[in-house]
């Protein structure tokens, strides 16, 4: 009786057809560019938003405290004041102006292996405005090799993604729809106020209900770098509600990636984790897609399902893009083969 799994048997197999849905948060950003973006820019967290984009001055003219306040708190108080109009627009001109900024650094980061390490079947869906995770998956899937790379959902928007209203198609900025030719609309930012409303606009709404039907089929779930803050109370509803009675997901998984104490991830994401079936990780390098790229389902499936041991079968990690992209069309040559 086969007991044990090779990476080479993982590598040949092709039987997890349902979505492993990964959410990322601003801690993901924050742990793929520690060092800051390709020319240094340093990536903001609520707690340092203020003062990584210089937001001081403007707010001490307009008499707004912001000393060792968290930026959700600041921007809810500006977005009630209706005398205080023009300098919320001016904060989100800011805000926009340096998320737009920023470039993926040149050689591959955490984002170029996670898109690399999942499906066409999968979804990244983000809470981050910045463009690192577009922009990784734009170089990794137009590099001739003809990757099959995830879908992406952005439910707060993102500085590098644009929507057509007429035809209800997203696609990147600067480029045209394909059906009525226009130029692509920057889509709406989102920002951290107390109570959202996500069916307001439509780009998000469309966002959330792709998110929603994707959760309800998943075999599992990654949070990777999400701190479900307390202004995001309805985005946790919206996906408690896609992913349903945690007792009825008696063999799904639920992984988280951040740097918090096991005890507090497991509180924050209790709804979501049935029994024992969760793992926490501090580094994306321990994580199943990481360590099971594009066979993550399988890897699944024979860990827990087939209850036999497996390998890891890690992705090159200090790899360049040519090694890399070598490295990773071995995995999608079996992938072609085994495609109806």
């Amino acid at each position: 009786m086969v007991t044990e799994l090779s990476k080479e048997d993982e590598v040949s197999q092709i039987k997890m057809h349902r979505p492993h849905v990964v959410i990322l948060g601003a801690g993901a950003s924050i742990a793929s560019f520690l060092s800051g973006d390709k020319n240094g820019k340093k990536l903001p967290s609520m707690l340092n938003f203020v003062q990584v984009l210089g937001l001081s001055t403007m707010l001490d003219k307009a008499g707004i405290e912001h000393e060792g306040r968290n930026f959700e708190d600041i921007y809810d108080q500006i977005h009630k004041d209706a005398n205080l109009v023009s300098l919320r627009l001016e904060l989100e001109k800011t805000v926009y102006d340096y998320f737009n900024s920023l470039e993926i650094k040149d050689e591959p980061t955490i984002y170029d292996h996670l898109v690399l390490s999942l499906r066409e079947k999968d979804v990244i869906a983000t809470f981050n405005w910045d463009p690192f995770l577009v922009q990784a998956l734009r170089r990794n899937g137009m590099n001739g090799r003809g990757f099959k790379l995830p879908r992406l959902q952005f439910l707060h928007g993102n500085v590098k993604i644009g929507y057509c209203h007429k035809d209800k198609v997203t696609g990147a900025l600067g480029a045209a729809c394909s059906h009525c030719n226009q130029r692509f609309v920057p889509s709406r930012l989102l920002y951290p106020i107390g109570k959202k409303d996500y069916h307001l606009d439509e780009f998000i709404s469309e966002q959330w209900s792709d998110l929603h039907k994707l959760m309800e089929n998943a075999f599992m779930i990654t949070v990777f770098g999400y701190g479900a803050p307390t202004s995001d109370a309805s985005a946790i509803d919206l996906m408690k509600a896609a992913w349903g009675d945690k007792y009825s997901r008696s063999m799904e998984q639920t992984e988280i990636i951040d740097i918090r104490s096991e005890e507090d991830l497991r509180a924050t994401w209790e709804p979501f984790i049935h029994t024992h079936h969760y793992e926490v990780h501090s580094n994306f390098y321990d994580s199943w897609i990481a360590n099971h790229p594009r066979r993550t389902g399988e890897a699944y499936l024979n860990q827990y399902v087939e209850a036999l041991f497996i390998d890891n079968n890690p992705i090159p990690k200090d790899s360049d893009f040519p090694e890399l992209w070598d490295w990773v069309d071995k995995l999608c040559e079996v992938e072609e083969r085994n495609t109806p």
